[in-house]
């Protein structure tokens, strides 16, 4: 990862942080609506990942976390925002919110709102990857409280058996809602849960993108190989709760400072102002611009963009396919 590229992730995470943090604003504003999950904290994971593979030519699903691995995708912010604000130009036309970011023509196969409901997905899109004999491997981002759903276990179990181009990606940001990982989980360190499966694993600083990308490189080498599944671990953080109905009181002030001073946005940026690469203006003109493209881009297409039409109410839902309700044969 040379300098040029270091910059442009910066510019990246810095693009997601502005986009969440202005999600939060709108949603105040009652302009989004349902449930509302933010990434703050943990940009370096997906980044960090999808560097060493292959975004829109890669299969990637996750959980409903969703906004920043879509666009990390190729999606296109502005039809991102305008899913959350329910417009008819959203990636899914408004249907699915921010819960179910979709972008098959980028090959982001959506968030999924049933906690660990991607996990067998993704060995599905893998053992079609196999089948057709293609290049691509399935990327599965789930956060660590997934791992005590039934489907971990056995996805993981027919991924190595069948030996799946899937990479499982733990962003483990040490609480399932708003419980810590050591009051609901025996085994805290997620990477050994898959020795069961022998599958290969690693755990590293999720904080530090550089970490991640190397360790990234690693699995995405592994699984495009043929040589089968990997579980990649990244120790991380969120800072806003679980969601907006969250009053994130259960952690306590310490434990958050010593988080914020590990944000992966600084972490980058520092090192790249320490290398001489960026100056301090040079940042600060790299945010206004960010802000101001959000602003007057995104947040615009977004409120400009028309509601669905009243008309298409049952559109993409099966009674509009089922005699029944049309009159049809009985």
């Amino acid at each position: 990862m040379n300098n040029a590229d270091k910059k442009r992730l910066l510019r990246e995470m810095l693009f997601a942080r502005r986009f969440e943090e202005r999600c939060y604003e709108a949603y105040v504003e009652r302009k989004i609506g349902g449930f509302l999950h933010l990434y703050p904290g943990q940009e370096a994971c997906c980044f960090g990942v999808m560097e060493a593979a292959r975004p829109g030519h890669d299969y990637v699903i996750t959980g409903y976390r969703d906004h920043v691995h879509a666009i990390k995708c190729g999606a296109d912010p502005k039809e991102v925002m305008a899913e959350l604000y329910g417009k008819e130009t959203g990636s899914s036309k408004g249907r699915g919110g921010s819960m179910h970011i979709f972008d098959v023509k980028h090959r982001f196969m959506g968030g999924y709102a049933l906690v660990g409901g991607p996990f067998p997905l993704a060995a599905g899109m893998a053992k079609a990857i196999k089948l057709k004999g293609g290049d691509e491997i399935a990327i599965c981002f789930l956060g660590d409280a997934a791992n005590n759903q039934g489907t971990f276990h056995e996805a993981l179990n027919m991924a190595s058996v069948w030996k799946l181009p899937v990479l499982y990606v733990c962003e483990n940001n040490l609480y399932g809602i708003g419980t810590r990982i050591d009051r609901s989980t025996a085994v805290t360190d997620q990477y050994k849960r898959v020795a069961a499966y022998d599958i290969p694993a690693a755990q590293v600083d999720g904080q530090d993108i550089e970490t991640v990308y190397e360790a990234a490189k690693v699995a995405v080498e592994h699984v495009r190989s043929g040589k089968g599944p990997y579980f990649l671990e990244l120790m991380t953080y969120r800072y806003r709760g679980h969601s907006m109905s969250d009053s994130n009181a259960y952690r306590s002030k310490d434990e958050e400072k010593e988080w914020a001073n590990r944000d992966p946005i600084y972490i980058l940026r520092d090192r790249l102002i320490e290398a001489g690469e960026l100056s301090e203006d040079e940042y600060k003109a790299m945010d206004k611009t960010i802000i101001d493209e959000i602003e007057n881009e995104v947040i615009k297409f977004a409120e400009e963009s028309p509601e669905p039409p009243v008309e298409e109410l049952e559109k993409y839902v099966l009674a509009e396919n089922d005699p029944w309700v049309h009159g049809g044969v009985k």
